[in-house]
């Protein structure tokens, strides 16, 4: 006679001790789970709730200065330090990890206009309303010796930026031209100009590093070539760029922070129309800057509000904003894709998440594993109505939900007035524009 039995092997079921997670069997079959698409959206959407509910994206805010701030800059070796400069000409240098300001330094009379560290980060640089250019020591003086910097450059005009080249010892300064240095010299090595109106920011290439763009107030883009002596090409734009940002892990691609509560980004190979035009603010933009992972860049505007653009999305994924922020003219994105920092027209700088929901700390294996599943969840769920809508709901200030409830009317009325106009011309006279191409003047090499 043949009797069946059960053979187990006790290892796959028997916990070896009392702390051990008991072990569950677990067959993968589909056939044997019809409900695995409805469990799997209920998952997704409890993510997607508990991810609202944890969104608390503020952290804590740096005071100590007296007036607002005007600048910021990174330490390129250090997470936890940062510089920030203030519109009474002083400048603070801050511990993040202590949350607490380690230095600070008289450096100009009135503003000061623009910062950038040496790319060892054994000193930095100020510009300033009183037309000097001055190069300090990152390390606080000793005992008993004077707080004086190491070089000081006494220009003809007023300096409005200023930024460092990444491998180099050379710096680029703006005002009625751009004025490439070399450390060493107090003259500059050669200037370049295009156009009569007063610069406000210059940026140098973090990739190739001898390209440099600038922002002018005669509404242009210019991009320059340190090797030649003539300025490459600029684009004009319907309105103002503030500033521009490269994007840090592909060469070409730039961000422009324009007037028109837009954010432009250009292929500087083809200026001819941006390849993104990110629509959110309410106000004139006044700051951006990249992530280092190049997916995505943070946005400062008059509209008392940040914002989080992923690079290939015309809206923003974030925005945060609190009761007391006034004004945001400087943002800065942490070297370790952790964290942003915003200093604004009320003498504080912000220190916020980069990932509102994020848990800060060690975590164990089996949150990591959850959170990784619950992510995915919401990626394959994402486009479905409910989970969308709670996962793009924000809660916005009245004045800024106000204003986008106004714009929102514009914008139909100058629609419909387009398509009325369209209707009764003849046909052709009238053309489609896209939006894209709606804001470029020219383009001019």
């Amino acid at each position: 006679m043949r009797v069946k039995i059960l053979s187990r092997n006790p290892d796959d079921y028997v916990r070896e001790t009392k702390l051990d997670l008991q072990r569950v069997p677990r067959n993968y079959d589909p056939v044997l789970h019809p409900f695995e698409v409805p469990r799997e959206y209920v998952r997704a959407l409890n993510a997607t709730k508990l991810e609202r509910v944890f969104a608390k994206p503020f952290l804590s805010s740096l005071d100590g200065h007296r007036d607002g701030v005007n600048c910021m800059a990174k330490h390129p070796k250090s997470l936890s330090t940062v510089l920030s400069g203030a519109c009474d000409g002083e400048v603070k240098i801050w511990n993040l990890t202590r949350r607490e300001c380690i230095r600070t330094i008289q450096a100009h009379e009135g503003f000061v206009r623009g910062m950038c560290v040496r790319f060892c980060g054994t000193s930095f640089f100020t510009v300033g309303d009183d037309k000097t250019v001055k190069q300090w020591k990152m390390e606080s003086p000793e005992y008993g010796e004077e707080e004086e910097p190491i070089h000081t450059i006494l220009g003809k005009t007023v300096y409005t930026g200023i930024d460092h080249h990444w491998k180099e010892p050379v710096f680029a300064t703006c005002g009625h031209q751009v004025d490439i240095w070399d450390e060493q010299r107090t003259s500059p090595k050669c200037s370049l100009t295009w156009g009569f109106d007063s610069i406000s920011s210059v940026k140098f290439n973090p990739i190739e590093t001898y390209l440099l763009g600038s922002c002018a107030s005669d509404r242009n883009i210019v991009l320059y070539d340190m090797r030649k002596s003539t300025p490459l090409k600029k684009v004009i734009l319907n309105m103002r760029t503030n500033t521009l940002c490269w994007n840090p892990m592909e060469a070409f691609i730039f961000t422009a922070a324009n007037e028109d509560y837009n954010l432009y980004t250009f292929d500087m190979r083809f200026l001819e129309s941006p390849v993104r035009v990110h629509m959110d603010h309410v106000s004139a933009v006044l700051d951006v800057d990249y992530s280092p992972t190049g997916k995505e860049f943070v946005s400062a505007s008059f509209d008392k509000s940040i914002r989080i653009f992923p690079v290939d999305k015309g809206r923003s994924r974030e925005v945060y904003h609190t009761k007391r922020m006034q004004h945001v003219i400087t943002v800065k994105w942490t070297s370790d894709n952790k964290y942003i920092l915003c200093g604004s027209d009320e003498m504080n700088i912000r220190l916020w998440k980069a990932n509102a929901s994020e848990k800060l700390g060690v975590l164990a294996p089996r949150e990591k594993a959850a959170m990784n599943y619950n992510q995915k969840l919401k990626e394959k769920f994402q486009f479905h109505p409910q989970i969308r809508r709670i996962a793009q709901h924000r809660h916005l200030p009245k004045s800024i939900y106000g204003q986008i409830k106004e714009q929102r009317i514009m914008r139909e009325a100058r629609r419909r007035k387009e398509m009325n106009r369209r209707k009764h011309s003849k046909p052709g006279s009238v053309p489609f524009v896209p939006e894209k191409k709606k804001h470029i003047v020219a383009v001019v090499k």
